[in-house]
């Protein structure tokens, strides 16, 4: 699916008096609202870097970069608005967004340390020859993360500090790391 589609995706989750499974739990609603609203300030308010710009410009051959995804999950939230703002500076670059838990299970392909962690994105050529991948958070980001689940920390305070660390970054990581990303390719 394309962006739009996504958005028509989430949105309808958001819209649904009776949504599916897992969105008929209150916690998974709850995330997706929140979601949405971090997803869209960001599309709003985030700024790109210029070496992001540069990199994703100087892309001089087709590129398709796959976003795995899913509306109820935080750290997409915060990575995918970047993503899809630096795709758009480029005509050589298509993005199709797949979902987690929906076929074609793209996800099992690209596990992280065995799990299916999102947001991921692909990136491959015209071939469909993958030529790198990232995912599913900023390292730094990644190694607080790290860090609460060796201090066996709540759900709630790895939620919570978590979303301060994405706050305080202002994508300033996820766009740090794609650019190294487009300068090995």
């Amino acid at each position: 699916m394309h962006f739009e589609e996504y958005q028509a995706y989430f949105n309808n989750i958001l819209a649904s008096a009776q949504p599916a499974a897992p969105y008929d739990n209150t916690d998974y609603m709850d995330y997706t609202r929140l979601n949405w609203s971090r997803m869209n300030r960001w599309l709003k308010t985030g700024i790109l870097t210029d070496a992001l710009k540069t990199a994703v410009e100087a892309i001089q051959h087709p590129q398709h970069w796959i976003i795995i995804t899913e509306p109820w999950c935080g750290d997409a939230a915060h990575s995918v608005p970047f993503l899809q703002k630096a795709a758009s500076l480029n005509n050589n670059i298509t993005v199709s967004y797949e979902l987690r838990d929906s076929e074609p299970f793209r996800i099992n392909e690209y596990l992280t340390q065995g799990s299916k962690s999102i947001p991921k994105l692909i990136i491959r050529n015209e071939e469909g020859k993958d030529l790198a991948t990232w995912g599913p958070r900023p390292l730094d980001c990644q190694t607080l993360y790290n860090q609460l689940l060796t201090e066996k920390a709540d759900f709630e305070t790895i939620k919570t500090k978590l979303q301060h660390w994405y706050n305080a970054d202002g994508g300033k990581g996820v766009q740090e790391e794609v650019v190294a990303l487009l300068q090995r390719i």
